[in-house]
This record gives structure tokens, C-alpha cells and sequence, in this order.
């Protein structure tokens, strides 16, 4: 591990190894850099502005040597300080007229602490006004400063007398300062928003700013750290349009890329005894930074400014040719913005852009730029970086010093990677993450055209949401085309990569139209992580990720949150996450109907009549699995409960106790005149003298069920799923396992299998080894109308999983509540609900499905011949 992951950040350290940039740099000139492998690098980042005339300009280190061989004193506080008053003189010389006083800092976050106390101090007032999406550093009060709430609510920011408007529009700040008088000591701006995405006001806004300012006695405080010194083509941004601030505050290039400097320049108006005897650094206005300061200042402004002149043309000369590549990528590119060499690219894709590609979801998830940042980095060496706030736009910001040369060739890297991501092929792009070798063979793909489908306004219609995740990495295959270009091991290297960087995010949208006339708006929102991800992750971690897919359902408007596949096991069918101020549902209960359906409708299909059969269900603990035997209780001739040998003890407890609520149930409902066929459980189960009364607890039942266990019992619990399955002429497999339970082997001949767990338990072996099975995919329902889901899960247009449908019908019917979650949560009462919504809305059964696949015809035949033949 390297020393500054294991050391310094570890986060930070993980984010960089993900995204494949963590370049170990081993010398810098000039502007470029040079790996440990030996690869070079043109910079157009420059430490974000720190680095004026890039690595080790020759004029900076000769400072530095001239100061050695001088032997000036560094730190001589306090004095009279000889360097930091020359440097100050030069500083005020070319600063806006009217400013007087330097007050030396560290940094630039240092300098807006010090406007913030100068500015305070001078007004009396403590309110401090800033803008949304700025940026002014790190330390509690520049952080308070900072308009971005990500950045602070760890922090316990902004603390008391911060407030933020919109940017670059005057009349708002108009009517703040109106609705506050003699509340703000100051307004501070920054004249670009650099961190907030490479944004400029509209032309004139500095001076209405000024002028508005004034009027209300309101301190103007100019952040000049990055767009200061050179930066925009002028030495200060703010003299575009001949603005003069009370306070100026600039850092970065003040230190020529080698050394920490920072300085709040200020009016004399402003400056106060008060501030100046109270405020100090120890290290502020040292001697070396300061003639540093002074060096950075004399290459600045030479022959004229000449630098200055260079440095206006080589922006007009970027921004001219990314002009005319946002001409030549329209879908790509939504703008492009800045001044002088402080540009930006404003990417504009979604999910939309293209359809069934995981950039569109990358790109939405704000990890599109660190994406492209890094494909630039690994295959054209070219160093960019995204902005910290504005997560669509990549910065261009590369030493002053780049020649013409170069900014051409930074353009061309750029417009090369631009060809590749315009193709929409995410194998394609994200390959280097993979060190996939440039010459793979690609795998073609055609984005299909996708109806964009947006909720409405109509309070009548539903809104609810369902989180879902792949499965395994055959799901990943079926959503993004391009993937199949790599093979399984290359997918599960992109896949954890990708895992560790993606929040949950929508994958698609669909709107439910009911028989009855109801309307719902739904989104199905994805959980980065495969089954096994999920199950190697900790409770808590697992967790989290369903709460974030949580959190992203209730800003979009969701109204009840369905939980799919493994959400629904990690988070105890709901129970762990109940109390996230959002109603859920597992879906089972409709899960339970659809399965038992699919059961009796594969049973008509091959004329044989229930009462004849035993039934197996594998899985018999779990909501569902006890479900299924409840309903199958009344149709079949014997219940064969299946546990987990791993927890047998507790396995079989739980499982008597099942079968007891199977037994006490079938009592009261003969009782109640009820009438079940001959030879049904509940009818066998009359032959038994000794059975308990049927106002005894669950318990006796319990007890009774375990002392006529046997094979011959109506209802039979055991753990040993060989012996269960050979006795089954019906399996129903409702597991949380990821193993592949059911075999060629275990089954009794002509068996039916329904399997609704999602990774399916049974073994593709099954379909070509035993022709006499008839293996059904349970849980498929076709949705009324047959809309589109956005993503065909697998299915045809208009087919869902139960667990969706159930989800569905609860916001057709506006029934934002709990149903469904827990174990307890799965009852007769529920399940027939859903049944009774299900008739009401138009959901019914789909066409009957074997390994994701419709049963053909021929199936079926083959099925019934092999029957026929057992038969015979």
C-alpha cells in the first residue's frame, strides 16, 4: 500500500486507486509531469492555479537560492518585516486603486478567515453573505462561507451568521440586503466561480454588486484566490469591469508553485486598530514566501505585461476550439465557459442520452467527469480534474506559461476522447479502468430509442418507487449491452470498481394505467451491488446502501418504496429500515398469490388435479415459503416443509411451529363449514383423534405436528431437502440461498418446480438432463396496459416481477402503508388483499416462463409425452 493511502487518506487514497488515479509523479517541469513508469503528462490542472508557470520554473528556485546565499531571516516576528513590506508595496501597486493594507496568510482559506474578522471587526456587524455553489476554502468560518451543504453538515456548518443567495443575480442581493438592514458586515464573491463549476455572472454584475454594496454600507470582499494573479488575462478579475472591492483576498499563484502564501488586501476605511493588533500568524509573512511573492510579481508584469497579453490569447485560442467541439458534440457537451485560462466543459448527458448505456447513470450519479478526467489521464496524458461543486464540468486551468502548442494539444486530447464517449459504448470507455488492452474486440451496440415518462402533477395519480440490484453479473449484460464485450472476470473487476463509486440511482420509469381508471408514476431505482456483494457486506454497511436508494425515493416523490430481491432479505423483510419515514413493502404478499397461481395453472395445463399431489417448499421459514404452504394447504394432499440443515435446531422449531399454524388454521376453517377436497391436508388431518381444540394455542398445534411426523403425515417437516423433494410431486422454492439447491438429481420424476428465489436454486442441469420436469419461473405478472418498465428485467414489454406488481397496486390504490414487511407481515389477510387488488387493477398471471425464457409449445409437449410414457 502506499505510504499516503496507509498514512494521510485512506478515503481519498480508495477514490483514486477506483477511478485509476493514483499516478505516482516523480519529477515535474514545465507543464508537464512524469510518472514512475516514465510516462509524461501535459498539466492543465496546475495544482487548480497554484502553479502560475508550472514545475520548478527556473526564476522561482533561483529566488530561493539568492535567498540562501543571502542568509535574510525567515521568521522575525516581531519587526519590521523588510520582505513583507516590500512585497506589500508591490501587491498595493497593481491591486485596484484604493486599497492600502496587506494582512499576510498561509493559504486562501487563511485570507477569508481574515476578511471575515477584518470586515466584522470594522462594521460592528456579524453577518456574512455569501452565494450557493461557492467555494472559500475549509476552516470553519471560509467553510461557513462556502455555499455548498455537502461540505458542511459534518462540520457543524455554517455556523451562526452565514447566509447564502443566488448567484449572479443582483436584484436578489438587492432585496436581501433591503430585507436585513445593518445586519451584513459583508458580501464575498468570487468574480468566476471556480469550485462551483467554472460559472461567470452576467457582464456587469461586479458593478451592479459594488453599487448595491455601497448604498446599503454592506463590505464588498472579492475571492480572487483562483481567478487572481493573471489568472482570467488581467491581474485581477474584478478589472474586466474596473470594480474596486474593500477587501481583496488572493493565495495560489502568490507562491509560484513552491511555496504556501496567502494575503487579504484591504482599504484604509476598512482596516481597523482593533483587527490589526488581535490578528497575527506565525508563519504568515515570512521572508522566503515573501520574496517568492515579489519574484511571482516581476514575471507577471514584465515587458509590459506581456505575460498577461499571452495569457488572453491562449484562452481565447481554447475557448475558440472547445466552442467548436460543443458544435461537433451537442449530446455531449451542454457548454462551455470561462475566461482566459480558467475554462470549463459543462458535460449534458443523462440517462436519456443513451438509453440502456451505464453512462447515462454514471453521468447522473456526478461521477461522469472523474470518469472522463481519469480516461484522459490513462490514454491521452493529459491531466484535467472536475470541479468540487459543479460535478458536470471538467476545469481547464493549466499553468500561465502553456504555449500555443500545447493548448492545440490539450484540444486534441480531448476532442479524442469526445469521438469514443459519443459512441455511447461504456465498454469501450471504461476499459482502462480494467487495463483491458487497447486492441479488444468490441462487442456492437444500437442505443434503442427510450420514451422519456415524467410524473405529473395530478395529486389522483400514484407515485411509488422499488429499489432493485443485479443479481449477478448477468444482469449487468442485459442492461448495458456493451458489456458483453468483456469476459466474466473483466465485468467483476468493473463491476467492484464501479460499486465502490456509485450511489443508488433511477434506472428507469413507467406509468401503471388500472382497469379501474388509477393512475401511478413509478421509478425503479438500482442498488450497485450484486447478490453476493450484498451478502459479504456487514449489516450495516448493506444497510446504508438501501437508505441511500431510500433517501433518493423520497426527493423524487415516491409515496411507498417496494423492496426487490436481496433489499428485502438484508433488511429482515423491511423490518430494519421501517422507521426512514417512508412506507414499504416487500411484495410478498402478492409473491405468495402468483406463485400458488402458477402452481395450479401448470397443474391444469398437464390435467392433473391437486388433491393428488404432495407439495414441497423449500425455503418453508421465510415469509413467502410460509405463505405458499398456507395456500397450498387447502389444495394439495401433503405439505413437505423443507428447512436449512446449517440451523437445523432452530430450523425445525421454526418449521413445527409453521406447520402448527398450517394445522390450527385448516381446523378453523373446517370448523367454520369450509369445504376442502377428499383427500387435501385439511381432510386427512380429520382422521386424527388426538388432535388439539381449535381454540388451543399455536403451540399444541406445534406439538401435534411434531408427534405424527413422518413420511406418511399430512404435513411432513424435515431439513434434509433430498428426502423432501423425492417424496414432492411439486416443488415451490422460496430461499434466500444464492446456491443452486435443486437438481437433476433430488427431483421425483415428473415433478413441477416453481422457482420464484431470486438468484433462482435451480440448476440449469435440470432443463437438459431431465426432460420429465416441468421447471416455472414463479413471480411473473403482466402488468395492465403492458407499459413499459424502461428495462425489460428480462421480461417482455409490459411483464413484472409480483413484488413490483404488488408495489404497484398499493399506489394505484394510495395505500401508503406498511403491508407486507417482516415475517409476520405475510398473512391470509394480506395475501388475499393483494389478490382482491390485483382483480380490481387488471394484474394477472403471465404466460408461464422456464429459466427466464416463455415456455414454448414443443416445451409443454415434451413435458406431457415424458408423463404419458410414465403414465403408460
Amino acid at each position: 500500500m502506499h505510504p499516503y493511502i496507509e498514512y494521510v487518506n485512506p478515503h481519498l487514497g480508495k477514490l483514486l486507486e477506483d477511478i485509476k488515479m493514483d499516478k505516482k509523479y516523480i519529477r515535474g517541469e514545465g507543464c508537464y509531469l512524469y510518472d514512475s513508469e516514465g510516462k509524461c503528462y501535459l498539466d492543465c490542472i496546475a495544482a487548480y492555479g497554484a502553479l502560475p508557470f508550472g514545475y520548478n520554473h527556473p526564476e522561482i528556485w533561483e529566488c530561493i537560492q539568492d535567498f540562501q546565499r543571502s542568509y535574510e531571516p525567515s521568521f522575525i516576528q516581531p519587526s519590521a518585516l523588510n520582505a513583507a513590506g516590500e512585497l506589500a508595496k508591490r501587491l498595493i501597486q497593481i491591486a485596484p486603486e484604493g486599497l492600502k493594507y496587506v494582512t499576510y496568510t498561509n493559504s486562501g482559506t487563511e485570507s477569508v478567515e481574515a476578511a471575515i474578522k477584518l470586515s466584522r471587526s470594522a462594521t460592528g456587524r456579524m453577518g456574512i453573505l455569501t452565494t450557493i455553489n461557492s467555494f472559500h476554502g475549509k476552516t470553519m468560518g471560509a467553510l461557513s462561507a462556502t455555499g455548498n451543504p455537502g461540505y458542511q453538515k459534518a462540520f457543524g456548518a455554517p455556523i451562526k451568521g452565514f447566509e447564502c443567495i443566488e448567484y449572479g443575480n443582483a436584484q436578489v442581493l438587492e432585496e436581501e440586503l433591503s430585507a436585513r438592514p445593518d445586519y451584513y458586515a459583508a458580501f464575498i464573491l468570487e468574480p468566476i466561480q471556480g469550485e462551483g463549476g467554472i460559472v461567470e455572472p452576467p457582464v456587469g454584475y461586479l458593478r451592479q454588486v459594488r453599487e448595491i454594496c455601497s448604498r446599503h454600507g454592506v463590505l464588498l470582499v472579492l475571492d480572487e484566490i483562483q481567478t487572481g494573479l493573471g489568472r482570467t488575462g488581467k491581474l485581477f478579475a474584478c478589472q474586466h469591469e474596473q470594480v474596486i472591492p474593500d477587501v481583496l483576498v488572493i493565495a495560489k499563484a502568490l507562491g509560484g508553485g513552491i511555496i504556501p502564501v496567502g494575503a487579504c488586501l484591504s482599504t484604509a476605511e476598512v482596516y481597523n486598530e482593533e483587527f490589526a493588533n488581535k490578528h497575527s500568524s506565525t508563519f504568515a509573512g515570512n521572508s522566503l514566501a515573501c520574496r517568492i511573492g515579489i519574484r511571482v510579481l516581476d514575471i507577471l508584469t514584465r515587458d509590459n505585461d506581456q505575460m498577461l497579453k499571452q495569457i488572453s490569447e491562449r484562452g481565447e485560442l481554447l475557448k475558440s476550439r472547445l466552442t467548436a467541439l460543443q458544435k461537433d458534440y451537442p449530446q455531449l457537451i451542454k457548454s462551455v465557459r470561462g475566461r482566459g485560462l480558467m475554462m470549463g466543459i459543462e458535460f449534458g448527458i443523462d440517462r436519456y442520452t443513451f438509453p440502456g448505456s451505464m453512462l447515462g447513470p454514471i453521468a447522473e450519479q456526478d461521477m461522469l467527469t472523474p470518469i472522463v478526467s481519469s480516461y484522459l489521464l490513462n490514454n491521452q496524458q493529459l491531466r484535467v480534474a472536475p470541479t468540487l461543486n459543479g460535478n458536470h464540468v471538467i476545469r481547464i486551468e493549466p499553468p500561465l506559461i502553456i504555449s500555443e502548442e500545447q493548448c492545440h494539444a490539450c484540444v486534441d486530447k480531448i476532442e479524442s476522447m469526445l469521438r469514443v464517449l459519443s459512441e455511447g459504448h461504456t465498454a469501450k470507455f471504461v476499459s482502462f479502468l480494467i487495463d483491458v488492452t487497447a486492441n479488444k474486440e468490441y462487442k456492437s451496440v444500437v442505443h434503442k430509442e427510450e420514451q422519456v415518462i415524467r410524473p405529473t402533477e395530478d395529486s389522483t395519480e400514484g407515485r411509488f418507487a422499488f429499489l432493485i440490484h443485479p443479481l449477478d453479473l448477468r444482469n449487468y449484460y442485459e442492461f448495458d449491452d456493451s458489456l458483453a464485450s468483456f469476459n466474466d472476470g473483466e465485468l467483476s473487476r468493473l463491476t467492484n470498481r464501479l460499486g465502490n463509486l456509485l450511489e443508488p440511482f433511477v434506472l428507469s420509469a413507467t406509468r401503471v394505467s388500472s382497469k379501474s381508471g388509477k393512475r401511478a408514476y413509478g421509478e425503479f431505482i438500482a442498488i450497485p451491488r450484486t447478490t453476493r456483494e450484498l451478502i459479504a457486506m456487514s449489516k450495516e454497511e448493506a444497510l446504508a446502501e438501501l437508505r441511500s436508494g431510500l433517501e433518493l425515493a423520497k426527493e423524487r416523490g415516491a409515496k411507498i418504496v417496494g423492496l426487490g430481491a436481496f433489499t428485502s432479505v438484508v433488511s429482515m423483510g423491511g423490518l430494519y429500515i421501517k422507521d426512514e419515514g417512508i412506507p414499504l413493502t416487500t411484495g410478498n404478499s402478492y409473491t405468495v398469490v402468483s406463485a400458488v397461481d402458477a402452481v395450479i395453472d401448470s397443474l391444469s395445463k398437464l390435467k392433473t388435479s391437486p388433491e393428488t399431489a404432495s407439495a414441497a417448499v423449500v425455503g418453508a421459514t421465510g415469509s413467502i415459503g410460509k405463505g405458499v404452504a398456507l395456500l397450498l394447504a387447502e389444495q394439495v394432499s401433503q405439505l413437505v416443509l423443507i428447512g436449512n440443515p446449517a440451523n437445523e435446531r432452530s430450523s425445525l422449531r421454526r418449521l413445527y411451529s409453521i406447520a402448527g399454524d398450517i394445522y390450527r388454521y385448516l381446523v378453523t376453517i373446517l370448523k367454520d363449514g369450509k369445504h376442502l377436497p377428499g383427500r387435501t391436508v385439511g381432510q386427512r388431518l380429520c382422521k386424527y383423534g388426538s388432535l388439539p381444540s381449535v381454540d388451543a394455542p399455536v403451540s399444541e398445534f406445534a406439538e401435534f405436528a411434531k408427534r405424527v411426523n413422518g413420511k406418511d403425515s399430512p404435513i411432513l417437516v424435515t431439513t434434509r431437502i433430498n428426502e423432501g423433494l423425492s417424496l414432492s410431486d411439486i416443488v415451490v422454492c422460496a430461499t434466500s440461498s444464492i446456491d443452486k439447491l435443486i437438481t437433476p438429481h433430488n427431483l421425483k420424476y415428473g415433478a413441477i418446480v416453481c422457482d420464484i428465489s431470486k438468484p433462482g436454486n435451480v440448476s440449469k442441469e435440470v432443463e437438459m438432463l431431465r426432460p420429465d420436469v416441468l421447471v416455472i419461473d414463479g413471480g411473473v405478472i403482466g402488468v395492465p396496459g403492458r407499459p413499459s418498465l424502461g428495462w425489460n428485467f428480462g421480461f417482455e414489454k409490459g411483464l413484472a416481477y409480483a413484488c413490483m406488481a404488488e408495489t404497484m397496486m398499493l399506489a394505484l390504490e394510495h395505500h401508503y402503508q406498511h403491508t407486507s414487511i417482516g415475517s409476520s407481515g405475510i398473512t391470509l389477510e394480506s395475501i388475499l388483499f393483494t389478490r382482491q387488488l390485483a382483480n380490481k387493477h387488471g394484474f394477472e398471471l403471465a404466460d408461464l416462463r422456464s429459466f427466464d425464457r416463455p415456455l414454448s409449445p414443443e416445451k409443454w409437449q415434451l413435458v406431457m409425452d415424458y408423463r404419458t410414457q410414465k403414465t403408460g
